[in-house]
């Protein structure tokens, strides 16, 4: 074998064992990122999980805002990707436990009664102002001495929350907003910030308060964090008193 073939068949050499040692850390990586995605969601490969919606206000009972089925299609992606199955059921018909299997909830108290049970059972500090008269406190968010108004097309407030009860469990991620962008708005959220999330809370519970602004202008683009209330809205509002 003389020299110049020699050098070309260790040149071949040297990239297969670059490619591969390539191919295997961006294997590695692209797995742990995903192990760390399903963690979080708690969606392992071939779970399956719920989706509750709510139902559109003034519509039929089974109709859904089409908003709301956009914030479907955000985390639709999501369960995907973990290579989890979903199964959509309507608010009213979701009679069961939680913790089993992952859940998203979307919709507040008025147009989704298992988001106002689980406010109820698990963010006792959470008020929601229910009343139907048109004045500046409708459907306003109370939690930690602080109130969230909303203001039509100027700005919406929504709670974004991941709850757990017990170790192992798996999680329930609620969003409850003053209108059908503002969920629309934390479920887009919820998918461009879930590392950052999971790097912050791991798979501990924590509820957050974000603001969508100019919604007429900007849809739900345009949304900022305001406030982590996650003690506050565990704390039963008596006992915070």
């Amino acid at each position: 074998m003389n020299e110049d073939l020699r050098n070309i068949l260790l040149g071949v050499a040297a990239t297969g064992v670059s490619g591969s040692v390539g191919w295997f850390a961006r294997t590695y990586l692209w797995l742990r990122k995903l192990r760390r995605k399903q963690a979080f969601f708690g969606l392992p490969t071939g779970s399956d999980c719920l989706f509750v919606v709510n139902r559109q206000m003034g519509g039929t009972d089974s109709s859904v805002h089409r908003r709301d089925a956009l914030a479907l299609l955000e985390i639709s992606a999501l369960i995907k990707d973990c290579g989890a199955n979903v199964q959509i059921v309507e608010h009213d018909t979701a009679r069961q436990g939680f913790g089993e299997r992952a859940e998203f909830c979307v919709g507040g108290p008025i147009s989704n009664v298992r988001t106002a049970a689980h406010l109820e059972s698990m963010l006792p500090g959470v008020h929601v102002d229910l009343t139907a008269e048109d004045t500046a406190d409708r459907g306003a968010l109370r939690v930690g001495g602080e109130t969230y108004r909303w203001q039509k097309d100027t700005v919406e407030h929504v709670l974004l929350a991941r709850l757990t009860t017990e170790a192992g469990a798996r999680p329930v991620f609620l969003v409850s907003g003053q209108t059908a962008v503002s969920n629309q708005a934390a479920a887009r959220y919820l998918a461009r910030h879930h590392e950052q999330l999971a790097r912050t809370y791991g798979r501990k519970s924590f509820a957050l308060i974000l603001k969508v602004v100019n919604s007429r202008a900007y849809g739900p683009d345009v949304t900022h964090l305001v406030a982590d209330v996650t003690a506050a809205a565990r704390t039963p509002a008596a006992a915070a008193s």
